[in-house]
């Protein structure tokens, strides 16, 4: 069912409000999606699968079952990706990689290829 006049009038002035009175949590409100939570826990799921294997490699010779532990922690990272990719599913993996693609990557690194082409395709100054 549509809104009314009244109704839209209405959430147009919450929405100014909550512009003016928190725009701090209106910045995070638009930067944050469904899919946010379950890909930071993926990140840090590879993360935990990386230290198992340093862990696992350091330590077997110095014990086997402390290098066990690390297997534990390899497994316990797997599970944690796993099942934090099935939350995101196939919809969340492409708005993801839409992101990154969009610009994210870009942005994170300062714009260095532009500036790099930006200083190779200068034209010459110089006047010999």
């Amino acid at each position: 069912m549509p809104l009314s006049e009244d109704e839209k009038r209405i959430l147009t002035e919450i929405e100014q409000h909550l512009y003016e009175s928190d725009p701090k949590l209106v910045n995070e409100v638009s930067k944050t999606t469904v899919y946010t939570h379950a890909f930071r826990n993926m990140k840090w799921a590879t993360l935990g699968f990386i230290s198992g294997v340093v862990l696992m490699i350091a330590l077997l010779p110095v014990s086997y079952v402390l290098a066990f532990g690390g297997f534990l922690l390899m497994l316990a990272s797997v599970l944690m990706f796993e099942r934090n990719a099935r939350r995101l599913g196939k919809v969340g993996i492409d708005q993801m990689t839409r992101s990154v693609r969009g610009g994210s990557i870009k942005d994170a690194m300062g714009g260095a290829g532009a500036r790099m082409r930006e200083r190779f395709n200068r034209p010459d100054d110089r006047t010999d």
